[in-house]
């Protein structure tokens, strides 16, 4: 059953605002652009554009055990790029772009290390600390998580509570078809240096990736701590250890290893301990 979001802004109507969205993405697929849009439909999608960014509407979120990924929130996102482009200046560098960053005020709560870049239309939440990463627009970072040096949490990403997404990470962006399902990182996983998780897959609360560890939709995911290998693909399940591998394959020119995640067994204490991050980063407050 889909569940009806109910924003903090007055401004947006759901009901109401699904409908025209659906209305003005499938105008734009047959030729109808920004560029002919009334005001109030400009007003609309900036309006949409607004409470993503405020954390007031959501691209995707879990009800009960399952994601369910609201599609009008994508089209919204994927309206914006209709948008002229304009220059967004940092300092003395200028930029072209048609979505705009966002301008920390230093009331939100969140760390942010130089020169980590944030796009409007991505919310991140009060605790968080920012390394120089990128996060793109329609993401969801959530309380108390770090987003490493180097790392990327793309287009509609869903990162939960506590996350460490360490350095170099890719966590991949998913933004069409509108119905698709973005990546999901659960509350407390841990992704090692230079993970890879991308094409809506999800990686469920507790679990920790090794450095390395690329799950893709069609990744081979291989439980190995019983007797005989189980094989699954799209989901890393909660509280596994999960390191690189790989898995025979036969070709015509012969038999080789093809990549795959081994599920070698579940986090105990003293893997908390080796993925905590550090209390220094979180609790001082060395501004003056």
């Amino acid at each position: 059953m889909k569940k009806i979001l109910k924003p903090k802004s007055a401004k947006i109507n759901i009901s109401q605002s699904e409908k025209r969205i659906d209305e003005l993405y499938e105008q734009m697929k047959s030729g109808y652009f920004q560029n002919k849009w009334k005001a109030a439909e400009k007003k609309l999608v900036q309006d949409c554009l607004n409470a993503l960014d405020q954390g007031h509407l959501r691209i995707c979120e879990k009800i009960g055990a399952s994601w369910i990924t609201n599609a009008w929130l994508k089209k919204v996102v994927l309206l914006s790029f209709q948008a002229k482009n304009f220059p967004i200046r940092s300092g003395d560098l200028q930029f072209w772009d048609k979505i705009a960053v966002k301008k920390w005020k230093g009331t939100e709560g969140v760390r942010v290390v130089p020169p980590a870049v944030v796009r409007k239309g991505a919310f991140v939440q009060s605790g968080v600390i920012l390394m120089p990463c990128f996060i793109n627009i329609g993401a969801y970072v959530d309380s108390g998580s770090m987003i490493d040096t180097w790392a990327t949490v793309g287009s509609c990403a869903q990162v939960g509570k506590n996350v460490h997404v360490s350095g170099g990470v890719g966590i991949g962006g998913v933004l069409e078809p509108a119905q698709a399902q973005p990546v999901i990182i659960e509350d407390h996983v841990f992704l090692g240096s230079r993970c890879i998780v991308v094409e809506g897959a999800i990686i469920e609360e507790g679990a920790v990736l090794a450095a390395g560890v690329t799950i893709t939709a069609s990744t081979k995911i291989v439980d190995v701590t019983g007797h005989q290998m189980k094989i699954t693909t799209g989901k890393i399940p909660a509280r596994s250890v999960v390191i690189p591998g790989t898995i025979p394959k036969q070709f015509p020119a012969g038999e080789f290893g093809t990549a795959c995640a081994l599920i070698i067994g579940q986090r105990k204490k003293s893997t908390d301990e080796k993925t905590s991050l550090n209390n220094t980063l979180r609790e001082f407050d060395l501004s003056v």
